[in-house]
């Protein structure tokens, strides 16, 4: 989260998990510039749910990057990749400075 925080047109959240949640719902959500992205976040070791695999298949066929992530580099591969491939999106994403503080802190 304190990298996505600090991507540039980046809008992002923590699913938490519970029964009040959404079961199979991705770890981190985010928005970066016009572009939904979802990760479901594992150990070196961890395995998504079946559940999960669908729910990242789901996200993939309606268009958005959904991808089992395990570091920081992995999230920002994701992010490059999928910024590299879709130009157009590279053109929507604004500068944080354009986000006043005070409300950039409250989200």
């Amino acid at each position: 989260m304190k990298h996505l925080k600090r991507v540039p047109g980046c809008f992002c959240w923590k699913e938490h998990g519970g029964m009040y949640g959404t079961a199979g719902i991705p770890d981190i959500i985010a928005c970066i510039g016009g572009r939904f992205f979802a990760f479901e976040v594992k150990t070196e070791r961890g395995r998504a749910t079946k559940l999960q695999e669908a729910t990242l298949r789901k996200i993939l066929a309606a268009g958005g990057m959904a991808s089992v992530v395990r570091s920081v580099a992995d999230v920002q591969a994701v992010i490059e990749d999928a910024l590299h491939r879709d130009k157009d999106c590279k053109g929507t994403i604004h500068k944080k400075e354009e986000i006043p503080d005070e409300l950039d802190e409250r989200i």
